[in-house]
């Protein structure tokens, strides 16, 4: 038991890991595509294209691992937890296939370009909201009987998970704006600029209700943050969250784009600590813990061998790609 419980936490954080990356890679392009109508056609959305064009199918990479790190490493976790999803991961699935393929067609249909610009931001707005909301639905708890989904079709419609979903959308656009607020010139970084102080509110706004409504979900929550004497370990939490709101702030405020990028990160970090405290060590709440729900020893002990073969070129390739690709995009995009 002692080994299943080391290597099935092992797993969990690997997962969360590859959630937070997707989160760091793909989060600003898709934020990005949110983002798009508010840029003028032309200079300024060639630019904003052009800044992501080099590796914004590779940051998906991630959501493969961590979608195929969940059935391999917790398949219990993994059945019930389609099932209850099957509607927002196929918008999510249909978002990021029309956002591909208006990506590529944008270029070489420009008859149609309104249209292919059109696609990129709906699809981008789809999959980031049909995330946020399959956050909002495992949160809210997942109805399972007999080691199976016993839920409806649309239980996971509720106004906490829309609540996260538009919490999500904001912080993409954050990540999107301070992003291109670093990578492109002339007028659109001066309204990435200003994108960026318009989605920080509304991040920092979506984040304070969810957290406040969280630990009124479920009684476990509630006591997680303010019973003792977690309360005290948990404390610094919203207090570094708010510094570095804060911090965010004033970096936009300075033109610091690079700095208020990562503080945004921070943010995103903060959050995922926050829920991941929430629901620790349920994988689907309120009922199945990872230790229910992981794959047996020898299973996780293979495959974690492949994952340590892997993982650190995905790492090398990544930060290779971003390195050759630093600095601004300038007009013609990267020669």
């Amino acid at each position: 038991m002692s080994a299943l419980f080391d290597l099935t936490t092992v797993w969990a954080l690997i997962l969360a890991f590859a959630v937070l990356m997707y989160v760091v890679m793909d989060g600003f392009d898709l934020g990005i595509g949110i983002l798009f109508p508010f840029y003028t056609p032309g200079a300024e959305r060639d630019q904003a294209m052009n800044a992501i064009a080099p590796v914004w199918d590779g940051n998906e990479t991630w959501l493969v691992l961590g979608g195929g790190g969940l059935l391999a490493a917790f398949p219990l976790a993994y059945a019930i937890i389609l099932p209850a999803t099957y509607p927002l991961i196929m918008a999510m699935l249909l978002g990021l296939v029309f956002r591909g393929v208006a990506f590529e067609f944008r270029w070489r249909d420009p008859a149609h370009r309104a249209f292919w610009d059109l696609a990129f931001t709906g699809g981008s707005l789809v999959a980031a909201l049909s995330q946020g909301v399959i956050l909002g639905a495992l949160l809210q708890g997942v109805h399972v009987e007999g080691r199976a989904y016993a839920g409806g079709w649309l239980d996971w419609l509720s106004p906490y998970s829309l609540l996260t979903g538009l919490g999500v959308v904001c912080g993409y656009a954050l990540l999107g704006a301070c992003w291109l607020a670093g990578k492109i010139e002339g007028s659109g970084a001066e309204r990435a600029f200003g994108h960026a102080r318009l989605a920080a509110w509304a991040t920092f706004a979506a984040m304070g209700a969810v957290s406040l409504a969280t630990p009124f979900l479920a009684a476990p929550y509630y006591q997680r943050w303010f019973a003792m004497p977690t309360l005290l370990y948990l404390s610094p939490v919203p207090v570094v969250t708010g510094l570095a709101a804060l911090f965010l702030l004033r970096g936009l405020a300075q033109r610091r784009s690079g700095q208020a990028f990562a503080l945004a990160l921070v943010l995103f970090l903060l959050g995922m600590i926050g829920l991941g405290v929430s629901m620790w060590p349920h994988v689907v709440p309120p009922s199945i813990t990872i230790w229910q729900a992981a794959a047996p020893v020898r299973s996780q002990e293979f495959m974690l061998v492949g994952v340590l073969l892997i993982m650190p070129l995905i790492l090398a390739y990544t930060g290779w790609t971003y390195w050759v690709f630093r600095g601004k995009v300038g007009e013609h995009g990267y020669h």
